[in-house]
């Protein structure tokens, strides 16, 4: 599984960050690498300068082979809150969707 991260300018995006939000996606998604072949982040700053609640924003795109990508969004206060909050959403929907088509396979 490929995982790419990809900031806006509000975010400063250095190899720290990447390796960080690369391994908590890689460790939280890591029951499903067989099944994905990409997962796409994409990190931004809502308003920019203005520190605002809730401002920063993660949007986790996963390619399922075979199927359609499967995309989440979460906004925190912090560029931690919105990860953690996308990769737990992408869990939901990703146990949801495998355990739909295993169901389905079964049949």
């Amino acid at each position: 599984m490929q995982i790419q991260v990809h900031t806006d300018s509000s975010i400063q995006g250095g190899a720290g960050l990447v390796d960080h939000v690369t391994t908590v996606v890689s460790g939280a998604l890591d029951r499903f690498t067989g099944r994905l072949s990409r997962v796409e982040v994409h990190l931004s700053d809502e308003n920019g300068d203005k520190n605002r609640p809730d401002d920063k924003k993660c949007l986790l795109e996963a390619r399922v082979e075979g199927r359609s990508p499967t995309v989440v969004s979460h906004n925190g206060n912090t560029v931690d809150e919105a990860v953690n909050g996308a990769t737990d959403k992408m869990l939901r929907v990703l146990d949801t969707t495998f355990g739909k088509l295993n169901a389905h396979n079964h049949r």
